[in-house]
């Protein structure tokens, strides 16, 4: 932050003028801004002067304190040269000089001298940045997630659910103009109305400082897991498709899509899309570690406590694995070719590559898929 200082007086020669920042409801000492002081000094014929003071971004647009720049006294030297003794002698004896005559000399005198105006302490207020808080808003529609802020109420959550809102695209931000919602968006809305309303009752993020919002949403996902698996189990037995095929095709497609466009907003937003590789990895591991183990746990301790033993039949999951590593390391070292400079990165880049990159990883999915089928229905042998 820049503030610029006037110097209004006519005094001639070199000018020094101290200032220093005093708190007020913003902390200073590196807390909400940076202490300075220090000294302007107006050359002959100078009248204005720039104080730089560092205000620290704390992310928090509500956010609304103040802090002072002070004006002291200013100090007069009559050239740009350092006062040698001889001339602070031939001012002191001005000074006394001065003393001796009448008051409407001295106060005629004192017209030449730098003197500070009516306005010596200026107020600095920090608040609310509109521009911050509308792309902090842009963002939680894009992505559906509440990455910056929570909500604060269940109302609010009930009127989001209920609207219409449309869809953004990068032309839209630019521009800064509202979008209308599109016939396409008024069909996904009434589509999915029934679980935005539904989600809409677990507690806002305000509350017990997100635990509330936490537990109740692990109670739902868990909910909603279980009503889905027994849906593609009943799924699959009507169309005759073994329980392994199903989950590898239609669960698996639907519960990791979502996550797959999570990971590409989080993925355009960060600058090294360190944030989407942090969302695949920990679902993959709350989904796998954390669910599969929970339950698993909670089964054998309940067998345990009836004297029995609790096995799981490992089925197709030794063949099921390796060929998911075999493909992983495919993967990875095709993310490895890409970091090339003709390519210049792992994600991205030129058009033919993003293109062939693309059909190279859906056609690793839809051959697990096939092997895993396959193999389920003992067309080839696994181990």
């Amino acid at each position: 932050m820049e503030v610029k200082v006037l110097r209004t007086s006519g005094a001639r020669g070199v000018v020094m003028l101290p200032y220093k920042t005093v708190e007020g409801t913003a902390r200073g000492s590196g807390e909400d801004f940076e202490d300075s002081h220090g000294i302007l000094e107006f050359q002959n014929d100078e009248i204005l002067k720039t104080i730089t003071v560092r205000i620290l971004d704390r992310e928090e647009y509500n956010k609304q304190s103040s802090f002072y720049i002070l004006l002291e006294t200013p100090q007069w030297r009559r050239s740009g040269k350092e006062r040698t003794e001889e001339q602070q002698k031939e001012e002191e004896e001005e000074e006394e000089a001065l003393t001796g005559k009448d008051e409407e000399e001295r106060r005629i005198a004192e017209m030449g001298r730098p003197m500070l105006g009516d306005h010596v302490k200026l107020e600095v207020i920090i608040e609310e940045s509109y521009e911050f808080k509308n792309t902090v808003d842009k963002l939680i529609k894009k992505t559906n997630l509440a990455l910056l802020v929570g909500t604060n109420s269940w109302r609010d959550q009930f009127i989001e659910a209920i609207t219409v809102s449309a869809g953004e695209d990068d032309d839209d931000d630019e521009c800064g103009e509202e979008k209308l919602p599109s016939c396409f968006d008024y069909v996904m809305h009434f589509l999915t109305v029934f679980w935005k309303v539904l989600f809409a009752f677990v507690p806002p993020t305000e509350y017990w400082n997100g635990w509330a919002c936490f537990v109740v949403s692990i109670c739902m996902i868990g909910l909603l897991t279980a009503i889905i698996g027994d849906l593609a189990s009943h799924f699959g037995c009507t169309v005759g498709l073994k329980d392994s095929v199903t989950a590898v095709v239609f669960v698996a497609l639907g519960t990791s899509v979502p996550d797959t466009f999570a990971s590409k907003v989080a993925a355009i937003q960060d600058q090294y899309a360190d944030a989407s590789i942090g969302n695949v990895t920990g679902s993959n591991a709350v989904n796998v570690f954390l669910g599969i183990g929970v339950a698993w746990s909670i089964a054998a301790i309940y067998h345990h406590s009836k004297g029995e033993e609790f096995k799981v039949d490992p089925g197709t999951l030794a063949f099921s694995v390796t060929l998911f590593t075999i493909f992983a390391f495919v993967c990875v070292a095709t993310l490895m070719y890409r970091r090339r400079p003709e390519i210049g990165g792992e994600l991205g880049g030129p058009r033919t590559a993003k293109a062939l990159t693309t059909m190279l990883f859906v056609s690793l999915w839809l051959l697990y898929i096939l092997f895993s089928s396959l193999e389920a229905y003992c067309h080839i042998q696994g181990f």
